[in-house]
């Protein structure tokens, strides 16, 4: 996941070097658009792929696909080669992504599985955000071609360790794949940012070949659209297209992902270029966005979770992200460091206020059997936007710098004009009147970008507010960083609640509820002997001494637990013996009595109640494995170790 998330930023700070090295600046908004674009169109196929073949072998692939497109970008010697071999490291980053959470379901149990989700997401988040300034700092230390070489080590560490320690599931889903769908999705976004990224600067907008990337640009979606409306398992079911909040949800996403990775990937050019920071100093310019970004993602992700309320947080945050885009429109050679760095913490505070939000809002817009489809559909939407995005402000760029030096020097030749090895050092040794003009036409072509960009945030504003605001399932919740950057995750809906519930069972007022769980189900027991009770129950022969060392559980307390059972006539009294010291044998030689696997069930019973309370709607009684899933965790949370450690062995109030 780390590799992954920071292969999407770690270039951005540098590709002023890599222009200068290897040619392209017309076209450098390719090397960021080739990963996204191929990372986003293979996302929803790995999922279903480790379903069906088991995700080691599948995260295994990815790492490898994705580790020889490292070596090869670190090796490129021209600029299309660079690019090519950046679609290639996007094919295995999207699995990455992908596979690497899902593991999270083949290793860990359901109860804990939203703490590690939560993990996931933080590092990503936290690698997108750092990207830009690690890439710098390799960048000026090293070379431009470490960005790619640094994988390579983490990636042969991981490679052992998925071998060593991965297990191969024991269950296999069948799918049935939309290929077809897939691959018309691929060719419609290749077609389109192609088209983008090509016109008017390669080719005139009017030229056969544009016209014709956008006319199989459009036939391609047609025919996606039509052949999702008849795939068994579609990519994106056009049934939620008609969903009022997941489509405004998406047009919103989807331009999230332009504003936000269009700033992260045209900034640095600003600061190095213009301001004549070095690949590292331009990383640390970007700070001020990433630390606004970062303050209402979170911020407003615990406000959403305890209000309820979600609708305000994409209106407001699309009209400061307008605000933030405007000022940065206004950049120019003389702008001071402070205002830059106020003007994209502006920026920042805007994105980061949309970002918690729009799963939510999706989540609990869609009924339990597209839960899963959803949510990868809102992530979809945010990946085509970033792939496009940067295509589109890239190509508003390259086309007016050349307007802007064609103005500036009308007499000079075409090959004087060429742009494409521009570097720094080379900026450095024209004439004080030649560079000061070359400069004012660098930061008037980005400012018309981030103004481009500014129109098309008002179009996210507009479509903010056609996010209805529905009554909350208790179920969906914004969990902070890791849902604020809404890592893509396989579209499967179990999963998503199993995510859901996992983090609910673990927040204060469901260790609150687990404190009365036991007088509610007419039991009055300490809290640490309800825990061994249950686990009991749910396996004759489990090893509670190895089960309480991973739960953090002291012998002692767990001794006391089982004299206790033992004394109230729960568990057969001979066979308990003290566990400090007698090991795993004794744990597995405690049986229960009639009336302890009675008082077991009633406790299992009633935490089940509250799970099903929690899923409003999604009624456990029509779909079985929703059924499944409560009594799992239902026997797993009574109580967890947290529980056990903030509560002891104190009796629980009647």
């Amino acid at each position: 996941m780390l590799m992954a998330a920071l292969d999407s930023t770690i270039v951005a700070t540098a590709l002023p070097t890599i222009a200068g090295d290897l040619g392209g600046l017309n076209h450098i908004s390719w090397v960021s658009t080739a990963y996204l674009l191929a990372q986003t169109v293979v996302t929803p196929l790995y999922g279903k792929l480790g379903d069906l073949f088991g995700r080691r072998i599948v995260l295994q692939v990815g790492l490898v696909i994705f580790l020889v497109g490292s070596a090869l970008c670190g090796l490129s010697q021209s600029f299309p080669e660079l690019i090519a071999f950046r679609a290639l490291q996007g094919l295995g980053g999207g699995g990455l992504m992908v596979s690497a959470q899902a593991a999270i379901g083949d290793v860990v149990a359901p109860r804990d599985r939203g703490r590690y989700q939560g993990l996931f997401g933080a590092v990503f988040g936290l690698a997108t955000v750092i990207g830009p300034l690690i890439g710098g700092a390799l960048t000026t230390g090293l070379s431009w071609r470490w960005i790619f070489y640094v994988n390579l080590p983490l990636g042969a560490g991981a490679m052992v360790v998925l071998a060593a320690t991965l297990p191969t599931a024991a269950t296999r889903t069948h799918h049935r794949i939309d290929y077809l769908g897939t691959g018309l999705l691929a060719a419609a976004l290749a077609s389109l940012v192609l088209m983008v990224s090509l016109g008017g600067t390669t080719y005139p907008w009017v030229s056969s070949e544009v016209i014709g990337l956008g006319v199989l640009a459009l036939v391609s979606l047609v025919a996606f659209l039509l052949v999702e409306r008849r795939a068994a398992e579609p990519v994106l079911p056009p049934r939620l297209l008609t969903n009022r909040v997941f489509a405004s949800s998406g047009v919103v996403a989807l331009l999230l992902g332009l504003a936000m990775f269009g700033a992260i990937a045209f900034l640095p050019l600003y600061f190095q270029v213009v301001k004549g920071a070095t690949p590292t100093g331009s990383g640390l310019q970007l700070l001020p966005l990433m630390a606004g970004l970062l303050l209402t993602s979170i911020s407003g992700g615990q406000i959403v979770s305890h209000t309820g309320k979600y609708r305000a947080f994409p209106i407001l945050g699309t009209g400061i992200m307008t605000v933030g885009l405007f000022l940065l429109s206004r950049l120019t050679p003389h702008t001071s460091s402070l205002e830059a760095a106020g003007f994209m913490f502006v920026t920042g505070l805007g994105i980061g206020l949309v970002m918690p939000v729009l799963v939510v809002a999706v989540q609990n817009a869609v009924g339990y059997e597209d839960l899963g489809v959803a949510t990868s559909g809102n992530t979809l939407f945010r990946n085509i936007g970033s792939s496009v995005g940067i295509a589109v402000i890239g190509t508003i760029f390259a086309t007016q710098l050349a307007s802007r030096l064609r103005s500036a020097f009308p007499h000079a030749s075409a090959a004087q004009l060429n742009t494409s090895h521009i570097s720094t050092g080379a900026l450095a040794k024209l004439a004080p009147a030649v560079r000061a003009t070359y400069l004012g036409a660098y930061a008037g072509s980005l400012d018309e970008a981030f103004k481009v960009a500014a129109f098309v945030s008002i179009v996210a504003f507009a479509s903010s507010w056609l996010i209805k605001q529905l009554p909350m399932r208790t179920t969906v919740t914004a969990d902070g960083i890791g849902e604020a950057f809404a890592v893509p995750r396989t579209p499967n809906s179990l999963s998503e609640i199993t995510r859901a519930l996992s983090v609910l069972v673990g927040r204060p007022q469901m260790k609150a509820y687990l404190e009365r769980v036991a007088s509610e189900a007419g039991v009055d027991l300490p809290i640490a002997s309800c825990w061994a009770l249950v686990q009991l129950r749910r396996d004759p022969d489990v090893d509670l001494a190895a089960l309480a060392k991973r739960r953090k559980l002291a012998p002692a307390r767990l001794d006391s637990a089982l004299a206790d059972l033992a004394a109230r006539g729960l568990t057969a009294a001979p066979e308990v013996r003290a566990l400090a010291g007698a090991g795993s044998d004794a744990a597995r030689n405690a049986a229960l009595t009639p009336g302890g696997a009675a008082i077991a069930d009633r406790l299992i019973a009633a935490v089940r109640a509250r799970l099903t309370s929690l899923l409003e709607g999604w009624s456990p009684d029509q779909y079985p494995e929703l059924a499944r899933l409560l009594s799992t965790l239902a026997s797993e949370v009574i109580p967890g170790s947290q529980e056990l450690a903030a509560t002891g062995t104190t009796a629980l109030p009647s």
